[in-house]
This record gives structure tokens, C-alpha cells and sequence, in this order.
């Protein structure tokens, strides 16, 4: 699977090029009339606005680095299993705006983050019913619950869950990260939390419901998953 610690990096020109060109290919698939560019805004205004909020200094984790991850963990999933989400270039804005709003002392990232999407969309060309698909992926990146049969859902919730799978490198970097990104809270009320989430994503039948990620990525994530409850769990945890 990708890894999220060999992106380039986020503030690369390339890196940037790169975005904005999957963020065009992903809105001109969306609009209600793709071949008629002329009468629909530039995409660039609405990439570069996207790129300046996942660049905001607060973030650590929730960067340009997850973004592009989210995407490649994407397209990953279709390629594996083609023609198992019936929408996925929706899928792939609603990645772009999944934390476009993100303030880590805040609860209400993730329906900041579709009014965001709801407003944006139309004005850029997408259809009312696109819109509310996007927005409705962003509001489900709260729970990661995706009803049985919401293969849009699968997708996006795979895709963004898809670091816990990841190397135990790359695991450590991403949980370091989410602990700078909670810095203003006090050790052990953040171990306390951290260890509480954890272990409800344990409880969990299934942390992935693609076949892709129940065969590749379930095994590997619980396996970090309780590897980090254990360490949360020490007296000394060590880095977490």
C-alpha cells in the first residue's frame, strides 16, 4: 500500500502541481457538463483554496501528506476492485474536503468541513445530487460507519482508515503527529482518550469493509492498534 511517510514534500511545487491536477480531473468528472468548460469556473481558485486549508500550521497529521494518501489509498481500492463504488471520482472530492476545516480543539471539523463542500461544489459546476453525495462522505468520516451496501461510504472510510494499517514506521510517525496535533492537552488525559478510541475500534467487527482492505489491511491495523493500546497503557509508554 502507499506509505504515507515517502510523499514528497508538501510544500513541493511538484507535489502542488500534482494535487491540482487530480483535483481537476476529479471536479471535471463531477460537473454537470464536463465538455463544457468555457462556461464553468476555473478549477484552480477552488485546488489552491482547498491546499492553503490542509497547509494551515495547527496540522500536523491532517496535512497535504494525508490528503495525497487519502487519494492514493483511493485509487488503490478501485484498481483492486474496479466497479465496486458506483461514484468514485464523488469519492474523491469528498477526500479533498474530508478535513479541508480541521482545528483540533473543535468537535464540529467534519460538518464545517461539508458546509464547506455544500457551498463550494455548485459554484464550481457540480450538480445538486453530487453535491449532497459529497457532503453526506464528508459528515460520514465522523463515525467510519458506513451502512451495509453504501459502497461510496466503503471507499472513503477505507481509504482514510487505511493508516492503520500501515508499517510500523510509518505507524509511530502518524500516531507522533497526532499527538503534536493535540499538544495543548495534558499527557494523561490524552492517553486516556487516545487509549478509549482505540479500543472501540478494536471492539469493532470490521475495521474495513472493501475486500481489498478486509484482506490486506485488517490484520496489519489491529495489530498496530493494540500495539499502541498496550503503550498507552504503560506507566512509562515510551513515544506514542
Amino acid at each position: 500500500m502507499p506509505d504515507q511517510a515517502d510523499a514528497d514534500a508538501p510544500d513541493d511545487p511538484d507535489t502542488l502541481s500534482a494535487l491540482r491536477a487530480r483535483w481537476t480531473q476529479a471536479l471535471e468528472a463531477a460537473r454537470a457538463t464536463p465538455g463544457n468548460a468555457k462556461e464553468l469556473p476555473d478549477p484552480t481558485p477552488y485546488a489552491d483554496n482547498l491546499l492553503a486549508r490542509w497547509q494551515e500550521p495547527q496540522r500536523r497529521y491532517h496535512t497535504l501528506t494525508h490528503l495525497t494518501a487519502v487519494l492514493d489509498h483511493i485509487d488503490v481500492l478501485e484498481q483492486a476492485e474496479a466497479g465496486y463504488a458506483p461514484d468514485p471520482g464523488l469519492v474523491r472530492l469528498a477526500a479533498w474536503f474530508h478535513d479541508a476545516v480541521y482545528a483540533p480543539d473543535r468537535s464540529e471539523n467534519e460538518e464545517r468541513s461539508a458546509r464547506l463542500a455544500e457551498r463550494a461544489l455548485p459554484e464550481a459546476g457540480v450538480p445538486a445530487a453530487g453535491t449532497a453525495e459529497v457532503a453526506r462522505l464528508v459528515r460520514l468520516t465522523v463515525t467510519h460507519a458506513p451502512a451495509p451496501g453504501d459502497r461510496n461510504g466503503e471507499l472513503l472510510c477505507d481509504a482514510d482508515l487505511a493508516i492503520l494499517a500501515a508499517s510500523p514506521d510509518t505507524y509511530a510517525a502518524y500516531t507522533a503527529a497526532v499527538r503534536e496535533e493535540y499538544a495543548f492537552v495534558p499527557e494523561d488525559a490524552f492517553r486516556a482518550g487516545r487509549a478509549a478510541v482505540l479500543r472501540q475500534l478494536l471492539a469493532l467487527p470490521r475495521l474495513f469493509r472493501t475486500p481489498y482492505g478486509t484482506q490486506h489491511w485488517e490484520e496489519p491495523a489491529r495489530a498496530n492498534i493494540a500495539a499502541e493500546v498496550e503503550r498507552l497503557g504503560r506507566t512509562d509508554p515510551g513515544p506514542i
